[in-house]
């Protein structure tokens, strides 16, 4: 692919820091560099990978983020608030470029100068599509990491010591959708033989999944969170309103959304609640579910439970050992007595999203054992092949968008935060008090 014009120098006001501004033909989309300390717009590195992206079309602004008669205080150098509001600055400054208007705008940041960009990006808000981090410091932004709500993509040397630990617990606190890449054989500064060639090609795919607008995608999501969505959600549901319905939410991120639904249709809110059943020695693969209640029921993948055969005693005691956990569960929730009987009812099954459909398609296959009326499955946003395989086992599907190509339901919020359970616990309080 074409690259374009080389770099041009640019003064970013209102600090006049220097810049390098590449524009390749037709961009689709803005990165900018956030250094890692004692480096800046030349940086070999960063302008290796600021190269290979205008390869793929994305425009680059590599910028020293300090002056440098800045630079001789060391301090500075450490500064993460100063070096973020002059990220926040020089994204203000690209905005107004005419030749980028309409781009939307990533950062890619090094050591610290990648828990600037988050700072600047928690800053920013919806203003950030994505983030990409090579080697940094995400540790040194602080309490700005739990604020981070554009998809994030850490990247960490294999052999790079405590930084790959510093990356992990940041990724944990992270409630964006978020990946961690570790490269092979790498140390800190990527200077092994082929480690920024994979770095690019990491970012490369990160930013072309998030920076660029795509048909029926937008960049910074179609829900502001979950209330939204459920509010948009209980008026795509209206017809229902006369059929005495009962809304059935996954916690936990289900549940602010079937909050909005059952106020809008005076209806009453339960969780449901599913735990996998994982095959011996390989927990994350799933024989099955246990899906809660009025009558508990246990759905199995019968194709796999024969071909690995783990026997009937390990089965009965894993089901045991997930009705102990929904009972722990349903406790903390101030859940007791007995559940709704559907029976005749209308069940409206609500989550924030779907991605593979897994817990989802228990939950489905468990009610259609019940006695029950209409099956309603009713998310915001789902991908299309996914909600083709579950709509044999609803009577009526109301999906709100079904993105292709889908990437993760986080990139559709511009607020995923991880809905806790003292929210779950709070809501379900307030839906029972209005009942």
């Amino acid at each position: 692919m074409r690259a374009g014009p080389e770099p041009v120098a640019v003064r970013i006001a209102p600090e006049n820091l220097d810049g390098l501004l590449g524009i390749p033909d037709n961009p689709r989309g803005v990165v900018i560099f956030a250094h890692g300390s004692g480096s800046g717009r030349l940086s070999p590195r960063n302008n290796q990978v600021a190269a290979g992206l205008r390869e793929a079309a994305f425009a680059t602004l590599m910028l020293d983020l300090l002056r440098p008669e800045e630079e001789l205080d060391r301090d500075n150098v450490f500064d993460i608030g100063l070096l973020a509001s002059r990220l926040v600055s020089a994204t203000g400054w690209a905005r107004a470029r005419p030749e980028l208007a309409g781009l939307n705008i990533g950062y890619f940041g090094a050591s610290t100068g990648a828990a600037a960009a988050l700072v600047a990006a928690a800053t920013l808000k919806d203003e950030i599509a994505a983030v990409v981090s090579r080697g940094g410091r995400p540790d040194l932004a602080g309490g700005a990491l739990d604020e981070v709500h554009c998809p994030t993509l850490l990247i960490v040397g294999g052999a790079d010591g405590g930084v790959i630990q510093l990356n992990e617990a940041a990724r944990d606190r992270l409630s964006c959708v978020n990946g961690l890449v570790l490269i092979p054989g790498a140390t800190h500064l990527f200077e092994e033989p082929g480690a920024l060639d994979q770095v690019l090609e990491h970012a490369v795919g990160w930013f072309s999944r998030y920076l660029r607008r795509q048909s029926g995608w937008p960049a910074h999501g179609q829900f502001s969170g979950r209330s939204e969505a459920g509010q948009k959600l209980a008026h795509a549901l209206q017809h229902l309103q006369g059929s005495a319905p009962v809304v059935l939410a996954l916690p936990r991120g289900g549940v602010p959304v079937g909050f909005e639904i059952a106020k809008a249709m005076n209806a009453p809110l339960q969780v449901v609640m599913a735990r996998k059943i994982g095959a011996p020695n390989q927990p994350e693969l799933g024989l099955g579910a246990v899906v809660d209640g009025a009558h508990p029921q246990v759905v199995l993948n019968e194709e796999l439970v024969q071909a690995l055969n783990p026997g009937e005693q390990y089965l009965y005691d894993e089901e045991q050992r997930q009705l102990r956990e929904i009972a722990r569960r349903k406790a903390l929730y101030g859940i007791s007595g007995p559940q709704i009987e559907l029976a005749g009812r209308t069940v409206i099954v609500v989550d924030d999203g779907i991605a593979t459909g897994g817990t989802m398609k228990a939950v489905l296959q468990a009610l259609r054992k019940e006695p029950h009326g209409r099956i309603i499955l009713a998310v915001p946003v789902a991908p299309p092949d996914t909600l083709r395989e579950l709509s044999p086992l609803a009577d009526e599907v109301v999906c709100l968008m079904t993105p292709e190509p889908f990437y993760a339901v986080g990139a559709h919020y511009r607020d995923f935060t991880q809905t806790s359970d003292t929210q779950v616990i709070d809501l379900l309080q307030r839906a029972r008090a209005s009942a």
